[in-house]
């Protein structure tokens, strides 16, 4: 077979041609190594080392087997079986790629990726059912989550943060399912994201003043906009003396700062006890003496909680929501509230919203897969029953190329946010042209 192009490790399933007996070696190499390795001395081994003696106990059983194989399919079976050991099998090559941003298992036979927003699909794939199964439950048993018949859903995390949502029957149809959304091992700063032109340098200058003065923010947007990578970057303007809890469904935010203590939901356990829900951690977290709360998405009856924080003490604290856009992100956010079964007058939760909350920030990916932050609005207070809004940035979709490229254009509104006067007493000067509606970038 013919060797990679590129530096990224060898995909051994990527040749469509890759003959079955091959595949079969491997699967019987992989049982007999498995019952002579001495697991508890693997653990005082280094993982390189513990790759040199895969690969050496690999090669020796071919040779008592006296298998017909060139040196690349050596090679390619030493690897698969490295990656089925110590890592997640065929998704190695796909998880070391860095143009690669979401992995989509739909069942073992049909892999696609999402690279720079676009999805294409892969020629990875597993075994069978059973081999699929099995790196998802090594997945969700690392950090002490299950999945089987009666709890088909599980979400987790990798050891580098990203992401990892799977599905199993009965609820899932036709076999297993997998879906990885990778994070960077170096988070992207606002300086990336003013690069890739998903903000302006106006748009990003005064988030920047927006979490250094303590003001509430929540981002809104639709599945893979960018949500979190935003809240990561934004999060990067946190002074360093703060101390910060975040709360999440499975950890992935990559802040930065030293303070820093970091909370995780957990499911019940197969007798139905022991559940942990994001509402039980914002209570706690109200106990730590944090400056700022962080909360990783907000979805359910913790949205009461989160504003109660905003309000007494926590300013500064973030937080994601989906919605469509910034209105739609603040009735969302109302229905959560009566979640919790309180006998609360909407107009008093409209209130709690306006009271707590000061930025709304939003987020959409294009149909060309770019992300862009589409709009930056002000809640201005209750202006009758209806909590005000007011848009400082925005971007205009114009048209699509040819090339089937979005074209627009970011501008401010021209509305100088009554917020300034918060972030000035912060001791954050705003640049006099920074809402001039004149400034239009393409």
């Amino acid at each position: 077979m013919d060797s990679p192009k590129t530096e990224q490790p060898y995909d051994p399933l990527a040749d469509q041609g890759m003959r079955r007996e091959l595949i079969e070696t491997k699967t019987r190499i992989h049982r007999d190594l498995l019952n002579r390795i001495n697991l508890e001395l693997m653990d005082q081994l280094t993982p390189d080392q513990v790759r040199r003696e895969i690969a050496s106990l690999a090669s020796n059983l071919m040779d008592q087997e006296n298998l017909r194989l060139n040196s690349s399919e050596r090679d390619t079976v030493i690897r698969q079986i490295q990656d089925e050991i110590l890592g997640l099998g065929p998704l190695e090559p796909l998880l070391a790629d860095p143009t690669v941003s979401d992995i989509l298992v739909n069942t073992w036979a049909k892999t696609y990726v999402e690279r720079k927003g676009r999805l294409e699909e892969t020629n990875v794939q597993f075994q069978n059912d059973k081999h699929l199964r099995r790196i998802i439950d090594k997945i969700a048993s690392s950090i002490g989550r299950r999945i089987d018949e009666s709890m088909p859903m599980v979400d987790a995390r990798l050891p580098d943060g990203s992401r990892v949502n799977a599905i199993i029957p009965p609820a899932a149809v036709d076999g297993p399912i997998l879906s990885i959304r990778k994070f960077s091992a170096d988070p992207l700063r606002m300086e990336d994201l003013v690069n890739f032109r998903a903000l302006t340098p106006p748009m990003a200058e005064f988030l920047r003043a927006c979490g250094k003065a303590r003001v509430n923010v929540i981002i809104s947007g639709g599945t893979g906009c960018g949500k979190t990578t935003l809240l990561n970057a934004l999060s990067g303007y946190i002074p360093s003396d703060e101390r910060i809890v975040t709360i999440e469904d499975s950890a992935e935010l990559q802040l930065q700062q030293p303070h820093i203590v970091r909370l995780e939901t957990r499911p019940a356990n197969i007798e139905g006890h022991g559940e942990i829900t994001q509402r039980d951690l914002v209570k706690n977290a109200l106990r730590m003496r944090p400056d700022r709360i962080i909360l990783g998405e907000v979805r359910g009856s913790e949205a009461m909680d989160m504003l109660q924080a905003m309000n007494t003490g926590h300013d500064g604290s973030m937080t994601t929501i989906h919605a469509n856009s910034p209105r739609d992100a603040l009735t969302r956010m109302e229905h959560m509230i009566g979640m919790t079964g309180l006998s609360v007058p909407p107009v008093a939760i409209r209130q709690q919203i306006a009271a707590a909350l000061h930025i709304l920030v939003d987020a959409e990916r294009m149909i060309d897969g770019r992300r862009v932050v589409t709009s930056i609005q002000e809640i201005t207070g209750m202006e009758e029953n209806v909590v005000g809004l007011q848009e400082i940035f925005m971007f205009e979709k114009q048209t699509v190329d040819s090339a089937g490229k979005v074209i627009g254009r970011f501008r401010p509104t021209g509305i100088r946010p009554k917020i300034a006067k918060r972030i000035s007493e912060y001791g954050v000067e705003l640049p006099a042209d920074l809402f001039d509606p004149n400034k239009i970038y393409e």
